[in-house]
């Protein structure tokens, strides 16, 4: 799950050199000018960071590991903006929100420019970083438990299963169908993923109390 759709919330990159900056200050330096390139929907090149951000490769490549590792971070942060964008005025409770958001929130995905030129240029790396375990689906799954235990501690959602163990599954669900095309498919197929969703979030047999509430 990733995103997002456009390049309004770009973060502006240093207008300086980064040589005295220490590691923690030179990742966020690295990432938010990775993220303006990113934005405007360019190529991101390590060599071209570095030279931007006024440091050498092995300085760049300390800060933030591999290409691989930053596009993986860049991607989760990604993924959290376009997921905060789609909660905006989402209304409803239980099962009937969380669906209007994933809804929404695949919907800003799938329509992103971004994320359609990387496809573009990279659509191998692109699946590998978005659907294996890594950065992106840990946050996927990190924002997706918070909502689910929101709704269980109001009790508004009662589920099957512990809920992080349940968001993962959601997260798995909708990048398979979210990102059906390219995958073999001919098209995002996000009707079905919400389909399969609800299934999973429908109630727990006799409306017991959730396993969410102690499987966090």
């Amino acid at each position: 799950m990733s995103g997002p759709a456009s390049a309004d919330d770009a973060v502006r990159p240093p207008s300086g050199p980064a040589r005295s900056s220490p590691p923690q200050g030179g990742r966020a330096a690295a990432l938010a000018a990775a993220s303006a390139h990113y934005l405007r929907s360019e190529p991101i090149d390590m060599s071209a960071l570095a030279a931007e951000l006024g440091v050498g490769r092995a300085t760049l490549y300390r800060w933030v590991g591999s290409r691989e590792q930053l596009l993986g971070t860049l991607l989760g942060e990604m993924t959290e903006r376009t997921y905060r964008a789609a909660t905006r005025d989402v209304g409803g409770a239980g099962a009937e929100r969380v669906l209007a958001l994933l809804d929404r929130f695949m919907r800003a995905v799938v329509d992103a420019g971004p994320l359609k030129a990387f496809t573009e240029r990279e659509p191998r790396l692109f699946i590998r970083l978005a659907t294996m375990p890594g950065a992106v689906e840990d946050r996927a799954t990190e924002l997706l438990t918070a909502e689910l235990q929101a709704e269980i501690d109001r009790g508004a959602l009662h589920t099957r299963l512990p809920t992080r163990t349940l968001a993962q599954a959601i997260v798995r669900v909708a990048d398979s169908f979210m990102y059906a095309h390219y995958l073999g498919g001919n098209r995002p197929e996000i009707d079905q993923a919400l389909e399969v969703v609800e299934l999973l979030l429908r109630p727990c047999p006799g409306g017991g109390e959730s396993p969410g509430a102690a499987g966090r």
